[in-house]
């Protein structure tokens, strides 16, 4: 059933407004997948943040228009499933990552990062970008680790010299 020009221009404003809100976006082609596995990867998708959209090409190529993600226009052809995060880099290409794993006819064929285009070989480096959390964590101990090493330092000055004088006192003492 062909979509009337108003539904087509309600499928663009909605595909622009998450791709303009989204940090990256995964393009894969889905044919040969059925409605259950289908079914089962949007609701992974949702749970991880991540939005599935399947669309016209053509709508696709207009919604994209004025977003970081135009550079994907000129290479959308086929039946074409688009994921894209909305928490952090690596959510939809970590999604559809794991679920190609189990589904090899969901084939990767364009990943975009922040306005960058990348082909499918780098679908897993994209999905091994550590979460938002994740982040944090590594920088607050990479944050953390030189106020330790210094505390350890200042710590070991006085520790070493009561461990001295308490030689010296057992030396004493066995003398």
């Amino acid at each position: 059933m062909a979509l009337t020009l108003e539904q087509k221009q309600q499928v663009v404003a909605e595909v622009s407004e998450v791709a303009a809100n989204a940090y990256s976006a995964v393009a894969a082609e889905y044919h040969g997948i059925g409605v259950a596995k289908l079914t089962k990867l949007r609701e992974q998708a949702r749970d991880q943040g991540v939005i599935l959209k399947v669309v016209k090409n053509t709508l696709a190529k207009r919604a994209f228009e004025g977003t970081s993600f135009e550079c994907m226009s000129d290479s959308l052809t086929g039946p074409l499933l688009l994921a894209f995060s909305m928490d952090d880099l690596g959510s939809a290409a970590r999604i559809i990552f794991d679920f190609s794993k189990d589904n090899n006819a969901l084939e990767t064929k364009l990943v975009s990062v922040s306005g960058k285009l990348f082909g499918p070989e780098d679908l897993e480096r994209v999905s091994k970008l550590p979460t938002r959390d994740e982040a944090i964590s590594i920088l607050m101990a990479t944050m953390n680790a030189p106020v330790t090493k210094l505390v350890q330092t200042m710590n070991a000055v006085p520790g070493k010299f009561v461990r001295t004088v308490a030689a010296i006192k057992d030396a004493k003492e066995a003398a």
